[in-house]
């Protein structure tokens, strides 16, 4: 899920360290002004565009600026893993690379254990974002607690070289916002070549003018001209057959 600009609405900042304001982010373009429900937001990232008006509801307003948070940490490092994975291993193609995994034990037992451990985790963070500071309390060590901080920024121990502040917060939603369209852009490049990514862009310097999203793709008025999707439909893990193949099924031949 991408979200985008201004869906961050006001959270509770209850860290007395600072008060992140909009005059410490970049000033929006003076031709997009504010949408009138997001003006007085001091999220990080609020540059005034919302076209789908999701900032005009207040409490659906926390959920999609938290989603948002979470994806971008998650399209980060799955960025990350996938450009540090080809250039450790460039024969591995990274959208298959894990049923090329010999795994210790059985998939279904992993999956049974990534499901309970990501869900007490995902329903911890929930309950916290309804009511912020319920979860700081350590469930097993009565001693650890978090202190008060704003929903998404638990700091302490997750914060280790005590970066928080306004700007480090505003690079971090700026360089998750890329990192999705990043991912997504990864994605739908090895369903249409079946390359890794660093692979497809040296193809692409190599001749940029037949080696383009316009060389792969052409779509005119009753006629598309689209390249066969370079996934295979299925994957076997384990004796396992998965579906895997491309999404969109329509815009394949």
């Amino acid at each position: 899920m991408i979200v985008w600009g201004d869906i961050c609405g006001d959270l509770p900042i209850r860290d007395s360290r600072f008060s992140p304001t909009r005059d410490s982010q970049i000033s929006p373009s003076p031709v997009a002004r504010p949408i009138a429900d997001l003006e007085s937001s001091n999220l990080p990232g609020n540059f005034g565009f919302d076209p789908l008006g999701l900032g005009a509801n207040d409490e659906r307003l926390k959920y999609f600026a938290e989603a948002e948070r979470v994806h971008a940490r998650w399209a980060m490092l799955g960025v990350a893993g996938i450009l540090a994975g080809e250039l450790t291993h460039p024969d591995v193609f990274w959208y298959t690379a894990p049923t090329k995994i010999d795994l210790p034990f059985n998939l279904a037992g992993l999956a049974a254990f990534q499901l309970f451990t990501m869900h007490w985790v995902e329903s911890k963070r929930g309950w916290d974002l309804k009511n912020p500071g319920s979860q700081d309390q350590d469930p097993v060590f009565s001693g650890n607690k978090l202190r008060a901080h704003d929903v998404g920024y638990p700091g302490t121990v997750f914060d280790p070289m005590n970066m928080d502040s306004p700007q480090m917060r505003l690079k971090e939603i700026k360089n998750g916002r890329l990192a999705m369209l990043a991912f997504a852009g990864m994605v739908m490049a090895a369903q249409v070549t079946g390359l890794n990514p660093l692979a497809a862009l040296g193809q692409h310097v190599a001749d940029p003018l037949n080696t383009s999203i316009f060389g792969k793709a052409v779509v005119i008025p009753g006629q598309s001209f689209a390249p066969p999707c370079a996934i295979p439909d299925t994957v076997t893990v384990q004796g396992v057959t998965l579906p895997a193949g491309c999404f969109l099924k329509g815009l394949w031949p």
